[in-house]
């Protein structure tokens, strides 16, 4: 395994980190493993060499954040790992509740969101579920357009000083709210973000607009999320797929995956798969070995693997020795069209 830093920061993490939000309570979506079913893929992954660990409080309602504070500690010192997770959404008591959707009427007054109260209360609930002293990269979940910049970035300067974190991150939102972001924490002299989790993949390429450009300008280490275009770069959908309610051969996940419904079944994003088709037989790869691969050549530190089958794992590891020709890099690229804007909410 190869490790490089995070953006222009000294922290060292493995070219892949693995997403943790398929692990915690099935209860949370029919999709996740619980307990004793993710113990291999923590096993395996540290055995790869995989260092680099994201979830969320958001994820099974705090109870991913549980396992990977217990898991973790039963493979890897804590010395040698990178824990990252993640602050908006409201983490409710109900495992089954799905806080990312749910009426903002429903959910109590500060509880949610990035303002300094909140931030400092989900800290310190964070660090209690994953059993930790510290966080080692602290991203904020989504933009929070009723709370100042300034407060947000104020506050999460304080948990850094504190000594509760070490490094900020942000997730997805528009490149000139990133930039504000950073620029306020810069005239403070507050911790300015290190790296930015964004939506990412050969069928969602809308961030080559400007956030890249951005984050690569002013050394923001790139760490995207679903980079299988959540399973459809896999190359097992089929246009008539689209209604996967009524498809009995589709993962759970594909069935109650409304977002995967919405925006990769074009006939655009099949041509790109086809091309990855054929990309991938003509060096006896998988399209996922590719489709990672194709990342880690576009400047990505690490892309969030999310896995629920050993195999896809052991996948994502090998793609990072895979080298992609220019010629077969253009390939892959050609057949894009562009998409609405989508994963800021």
């Amino acid at each position: 395994m190869e490790y490089v830093n995070l953006g222009s920061s000294g922290l060292k993490v493995s070219r892949i980190c693995l997403g943790m939000m398929t692990y915690g309570s099935p209860k949370w979506r029919p999709w996740v493993l619980d307990k004793s079913a993710s113990r291999p893929f923590i096993r395996r992954a540290v055995e790869a060499g995989i260092n680099f660990f994201d979830t969320a409080n958001l994820y099974s309602n705090g109870l991913s954040e549980i396992l990977t504070g217990k898991l973790l500690k039963e493979y890897a010192k804590r010395e040698e790992i990178v824990i990252a997770t993640k602050v908006y959404f409201h983490v409710s008591d109900d495992i089954s509740a799905d806080a990312a959707s749910a009426s903002a009427q429903k959910i109590p007054p500060n509880t949610s969101g990035l303002s300094r109260k909140h931030l400092f209360a989900a800290v310190d609930a964070s660090l209690k579920r994953l059993g930790t002293d510290y966080i080692d990269l602290y991203q904020i979940h989504r933009w929070d357009p009723s709370t100042p910049i300034e407060e947000t970035m104020e506050a999460l300067n304080d948990v850094v000083r504190s000594g509760k974190v070490r490094y900020i991150g942000a997730s997805s939102m528009w490149a000139w709210q990133f930039a504000k972001a950073q620029q306020v924490a810069k005239e403070h002299n507050w911790s300015r973000f290190i790296s930015m989790q964004n939506h990412y993949n050969l069928a969602y390429r809308e961030e080559e607009r400007e956030m890249i450009p951005l984050c690569k300008d002013q050394g923001i280490g790139l760490i995207p999320w679903s980079p299988l275009a959540r399973g459809f770069l896999a190359g097992n959908r089929k246009p008539d797929d689209r209604d996967a309610s009524k498809n009995n051969s589709a993962t759970s996940r594909a069935k109650t995956d409304e977002m995967a419904l919405r925006v990769f079944y074009s006939d655009a994003d099949f041509d790109v798969v086809n091309a990855l088709n054929k990309v991938a037989s003509q060096r006896g790869l998988s399209n996922a070995q590719v489709a990672y691969a194709w990342l880690l050549h576009k400047g990505v530190t690490a892309p969030i693997v999310g896995t629920s089958k050993l195999p896809q794992l052991d996948e994502a590891v090998s793609a990072t020795t895979v080298k992609l020709s220019e010629e077969e890099i253009a390939e892959l690229e050609k057949p894009y069209q562009p998409h609405p804007v989508l994963g800021h909410r």
